[in-house]
């Protein structure tokens, strides 16, 4: 029955249903649609039949698309980036839509509400959003209680700076958040380059970021079960090349995982909404589309700089499978989308894999892993390489 019902809807499936929907939803404030697309999307894995049907119909099973990397074993490259689930409250439905990995938060050592409403805007013309949120979540003792028991799918936490607490403070704060998370994490990512928590991109100044992360380690270690979590940072897309230079050289000091490239920009070049529309968002983070360009750039820089020895994260404008199949290539190990969700519908990630699956076949490539300088004109020169921490 289970099986019947999935062809069904897939049959059904057409991609105006989304388009209509996406109209009905952009008729609401921004936050005001996700918050509905979020419990619309819980409800809808919490009842049985739809919930197992739509998970057999879209969670990856190739096993050409799996990544071992970070001492787990991703079912796809393909994950969803940190701000959609901020509080762990529907990763396990999110992985039934096909993600390989959900990356839960930012999350803060204490609750905080964020910054005023509005803080979250729509630049349809540039498939970007623009959002001011200020790390709004429960905590991260209420995150913990959500990441309690078993679960199908990889789940990372990103961990921030709780807004009232002073940079010459701020290590304790991400200590604190380490210590309850670490044990039910399956990598943890500082998050240091918001733009929206005044002074946190200071801390990824070379001098500031290196004692965060020594002090974040150890308190990991004592926290860990019997495996070792890993330990990522991200980054800004806003960085110089010698500032991602400098990060990427502290990385390797300090023996972290992996870097996450990039988080979202304070540029507003090159954009075709209007300026005065743009000007009345206000301040805060822009992604989406217009950061494709410098998170491909930043992406190339770091795998130069580091080579094979740590796993790289590239997200910042992916929505096609020629995003994801030229970040593979460029030398990510895994590659996460966020405002391609919202601009494309929830079935995104499931076209994605079926296309990138075709192109394989197309080009004779057995597994992702060997996407790893990848020549277009001629088979693959190595195997992507296997990350055992």
């Amino acid at each position: 029955m289970v099986p019947h019902l999935a062809s069904s809807v897939q049959a059904k499936y057409k991609p105006s249903v989304y388009s209509l929907l996406k109209r009905l939803l952009f008729l609401l404030p921004a936050e005001l649609a996700h918050h509905v697309a979020f419990a619309a999307l819980r409800v809808a894995f919490w009842l049985p039949i739809v919930g197992d049907a739509l998970r057999q119909w879209l969670r990856p099973s190739d096993s050409r698309l799996e990544v071992q990397t970070l001492g787990r074993t991703f079912s796809s490259p393909l994950g969803l980036a940190a701000g959609f689930d901020k509080d762990a409250l529907a990763y396990e439905a999110l992985a039934g839509l096909g993600f390989g990995f959900v990356e839960v938060g930012t999350v803060t050592a204490q609750p905080q509400p964020g910054n005023p409403k509005p803080r979250l805007f729509r630049l349809p013309k540039d498939n970007a959003i623009v959002n001011r949120m200020g790390f709004n979540n429960r905590g991260a003792h209420a995150m913990s209680v959500q990441l309690l028991g078993p679960r199908s799918t990889v789940v990372g936490v990103n961990i921030g700076k709780t807004k009232k607490v002073p940079e010459e403070a701020a290590i304790g704060d991400y200590e604190h958040s380490a210590r309850l998370l670490t044990p039910l994490a399956d990598y943890m990512v500082i998050n240091v380059s918001s733009p929206n928590t005044p002074g946190l991109r200071n801390l990824q100044a070379v001098e500031l970021l290196r004692p965060l992360l020594l002090s974040v380690r150890r308190v990991m270690d004592d926290a860990s079960n019997a495996q070792r979590v890993p330990l990522l940072v991200k980054i800004a897309p806003d960085l110089s090349d010698e500032e991602v230079d400098a990060v990427a050289d502290l990385a390797l000091e300090v023996g972290l995982d992996g870097i996450i490239a990039t988080n979202t920009t304070i540029s507003r070049e090159g954009l075709q909404t209007r300026a005065s529309r743009v000007a009345a968002c206000g301040a805060g983070g822009l992604s989406g589309a217009p950061l494709r360009e410098r998170s491909l750039e930043v992406l190339r820089r770091l795998r130069q700089r580091v080579g094979d020895r740590m796993a790289l994260v590239s997200v910042g404008g992916i929505s096609t499978v020629d995003d994801v199949w030229d970040r593979l290539v460029a030398g990510a190990t895994l590659v996460q989308l966020y405002t391609a969700f919202i601009y494309e519908g929830p079935l995104v990630v499931h076209r994605v894999h079926r296309q990138l699956l075709r192109r394989m076949q197309d080009k004779g490539v057995r597994s992702v892993r060997q996407l790893h300088n990848w020549d277009e004109n001629a088979r693959p020169r190595s195997m992507f390489p296997e990350l055992t921490l």
